[in-house]
């Protein structure tokens, strides 16, 4: 019954986003000509297709709790200041490396690729946080995630995760993408392969302390940066790159962290120490 209720999520997810897209922001932008702010705003509605269909349904996805219960167990988890930063730095590093590695490849300067953008820097940083970060991961990592992690292995769960987050802004590929044509495929395969990448990240960071929070800044740190930047598809094609490297470095921590090799009672007592000088 569980499966049936995890899979009929996905597929209403999927529907409601889809109809939310083409239907609300279809129509602002081709019938009523809304400027781009106002569009902006819609698709950050959009972005919470997923906590809606979760709420909503709640009764029937989540029957055994209120959501009160679902919010407190979910957020209930032990935050780590070190890793949490860690997994801040992990998620932000890896755009700024993509766009390094690019300039030097087309030889221009690294700044070259930024821009402030048609918002001031506190606009972009607010459309940022109430988007996908807090609209979407209680669907994703909050009620979707403990389901898939308690049935497959990690690196399985982290995949099938992945693909379905990533499949579930088909519609965006479309209608809101610069590219056309041959270009698209690159850049699907990098969307695939990058928020796969986002989710091994989430699990990595999230097994030991298991808080949304991580979830929603790992996310926040992601799109953020993406606010000012501009570039073309081979972008996509190194970021693809970065982020394989990053999920093969990640089950590498993981497997050592299972071994003798890694001493988890250092890393604990390490953790411990920094979280009492930062919240004493």
């Amino acid at each position: 019954m569980e499966t049936k209720r995890i899979k009929r999520y996905v597929i209403l997810n999927y529907l409601v986003f889809w109809f939310m897209v083409l239907g609300i922001c279809g129509t602002a932008s081709m019938v009523f000509h809304c400027p781009p702010v106002v569009m902006r705003i819609l698709s950050n509605v959009c972005a919470w297709a997923p906590t809606i269909v979760l709420l909503v349904g709640f009764r029937y996805f989540c029957p055994e709790e209120t959501v009160k219960d679902f919010y407190k167990r979910v957020l209930g988890g032990r935050i780590s200041a070190l890793t949490l930063v860690i997994a801040a730095l992990i998620t932000s590093s890896a755009t700024p490396i993509t766009v390094f590695v690019l300039s030097r490849i087309q030889g221009r300067e690294f700044g070259s690729y930024w821009s402030l953008g048609a918002y001031p820097f506190w606009v972009s940083f607010l459309f940022s946080v109430t988007t996908g970060p807090t609209g979407e991961e209680s669907g994703w990592r909050g009620y979707l995630r403990p389901y898939l992690n308690g049935k497959y292995s990690f690196f399985k769960a982290s995949v099938i995760q992945g693909v379905i987050w990533a499949f579930w802004h088909t519609v965006l590929w479309f209608v809101d993408s610069d590219f056309m044509g041959i270009q698209m495929i690159p850049y699907i395969i990098s969307n695939v392969v990058v928020m796969t990448g986002l989710c091994f990240i989430m699990n990595f960071f999230m097994e030991k302390n298991d808080n949304l929070i991580y979830g929603i800044v790992i996310h926040f740190c992601f799109n953020f940066l993406y606010c000012f930047l501009q570039v073309d598809i081979w972008f996509y094609v190194i970021l693809s790159a970065v982020y394989v490297m990053i999920i093969a470095m990640l089950c590498l921590a993981r497997k050592m962290m299972g071994s003798s090799v890694f001493d988890r009672r250092f890393i604990d007592r390490m953790e411990t120490c920094l979280d009492r000088k930062l919240f004493s």
